[in-house]
């Protein structure tokens, strides 16, 4: 069976995350996972590409770089001969791995250690569990390549030095790293859907990888909350995903066919906004949550309840990115002159969507040329393809107007 390059760099990617999860609660090494991991996508790279897909790609990639693993381990004269032999003849013994049955959340638990910075946990899950590049990564938090290469080499370094289990905590210690947990799903979840970096405007695996894992979270955490809300907001936002395109051309919220929304997973977000309601405990992705309830509840937007919400969400978890947004709604509800002083205001300029906001508001209160400079800026900026065509099509249409 033939098979396309652009197929195999989706499976690639796709099982990146597993097979490196499977290795490390194998052989309990990252360094020799995420090696043996590398070495087997190359392989498929190459199989693939002349002799066709195998039955089951995922079992394929996992078995050989398992194989790979057992290689390294064998060709290492450090490590002591009945050490080799134990993992080689009983890979899965080990201690107990928590209560979730799945290595990728394991993983995540893994990564989010209290004892790495806030930083070092998401770009190192990003890495292992997202399969993302070094380069995507370092764009995803606008640092030199080089750099994020020594902080995840770093963490790494913590993880083995400091003994870190490969597992879920016991239930005590879960408070400490479920706030970590949720921002890497959530990020893992943007990063497919913005598609932040590389040449493809939506990755969908990546949607689906962030969705299966925050329902392994909230089975894990019933009565958390913020992972209700977590959950509610990936499936309102992914909802909309079948109309985000009209062919590559994206299509902004406004002007969505609302009738291609994927109705299951709004009557699904739906409920459990409600559930977070009911708890009285408002957090980040709960108001987040509700925001995009908002938007998917009827033909249109209820625009000042969106604004009161993000009202609460400056109170809860006030940012400048939650400002922007919220200006974003305050031009539906007091025009755009109110919005881009407050736009102005917050001075985002390494920001590829603050630019596009002011270029917006500037087209709204006809100031064309002024519209035009910030588009350039935006295109400029931004790391998604549709992204910017959509960018340059709104600055080319100023010049017609």
């Amino acid at each position: 069976m033939t098979v396309t390059d652009a197929e195999v760099d989706r499976i690639v990617r796709a099982e990146y995350g597993r097979v490196v999860a499977t290795l490390v609660r194998r052989f309990g090494d990252l360094d020799l996972a995420e090696e043996a991991a590398g070495e087997a996508l190359l392989v498929a790279v190459q199989n693939w590409r002349r002799d066709g897909l195998p039955p089951n790609p995922g079992g394929w990639l996992v078995t050989t770089a398992g194989n790979r693993a057992i290689d390294r381990i064998r060709r290492e004269s450090v490590r002591d001969a009945r050490q080799k032999e134990a993992l080689v003849l009983t890979p899965e013994a080990g201690d107990p791995l928590g209560a979730v049955d799945d290595d990728r959340l394991r993983l995540i638990f893994m990564c989010a250690h209290p004892a790495l910075a806030v930083e070092a946990r998401v770009a190192l899950t990003l890495r292992l569990v997202a399969g993302l590049s070094m380069a995507e990564i370092a764009a995803a938090f606008v640092t030199p390549e080089t750099t994020m290469a020594q902080r995840l080499t770093r963490a790494k370094r913590k993880i083995k030095a400091a003994r870190i289990p490969f597992g879920v905590p016991f239930a005590h210690d879960l408070p400490a790293r479920v706030s970590s947990v949720a921002a890497v799903i959530y990020l893992v979840f943007n990063q497919g859907y913005f598609a932040t970096s590389g040449d493809v405007p939506l990755r969908g695996e990546l949607c689906d990888e962030a969705i299966r894992l925050a329902r392994l979270l909230r089975r894990l955490l019933p009565d958390e909350p913020e992972v209700l809300g977590l959950l509610a907001l990936l499936l309102l936002t992914d909802a909309r995903r079948p109309a985000r395109f009209d062919g590559d051309t994206l299509v902004p919220l406004a002007e969505q066919d609302r009738g291609r929304w994927t109705r299951s997973l709004i009557e699904e977000g739906h409920e459990l906004v409600r559930e977070c309601l009911r708890r009285q405990r408002p957090g980040h992705y709960q108001i987040l949550a509700a925001i995009n309830a908002v938007h998917t509840d009827g033909p249109t937007t209820d625009w000042p309840q969106v604004l009161a919400l993000y009202d609460q969400l400056m109170v809860v978890a006030p940012s400048k990115v939650v400002a922007l947004n919220r200006a974003v709604a305050l031009a539906e509800v007091d025009g755009p002159a109110a919005a881009l002083a407050e736009v102005d205001a917050l001075d985002l300029l390494p920001y590829h969507a603050w630019h596009a906001t002011r270029a917006d508001l500037l087209r709204r209160l006809n100031r064309p040329a002024e519209a035009a400079s910030a588009y350039e800026a935006a295109i400029a900026l931004a790391d998604n393809p549709a992204e910017r065509d959509f960018l340059g099509a709104r600055r080319a249409a100023l010049q017609k107007s």
